[in-house]
């Protein structure tokens, strides 16, 4: 889950700024830093959805990597079996988490 803080790192870099957490409403978040500009509650709320989208829309790269055999197993495969059989066996999941 994004939070509003993966926001404020994202739309800020840097910056200097003090903030209770994840459920402290916006009117606590101390700006601290002179060179960049404060983001709006708005700004940081739009950024929330923005990254939410992105994590969202990279699920099927979560869920291959914990369904991947590991990769001594993948070089063992292919030492043993050949590159087409390791193909065969990485389509799988590829195919049961295909790219949106």
């Amino acid at each position: 889950m994004i939070t509003k803080l993966n926001a404020l790192y994202s739309l800020t870099p840097g910056a200097e700024w003090a903030w209770g957490g994840i459920d402290y409403p916006y009117a606590r978040l101390n700006w601290l830093d002179s060179k960049q500009t404060k983001p709006t509650e708005a700004e940081i709320d739009a950024e929330v959805k923005r990254l939410q989208g992105i994590y969202d829309n990279k699920k099927y790269q979560r869920d291959r990597a914990a369904e991947y055999p590991s990769v001594v197993d993948q070089l063992d495969d292919i030492y043993h079996n050949g590159i087409d059989a390791w193909k065969a066996t990485i389509k799988k999941t590829k195919d049961k988490y295909p790219k949106p």
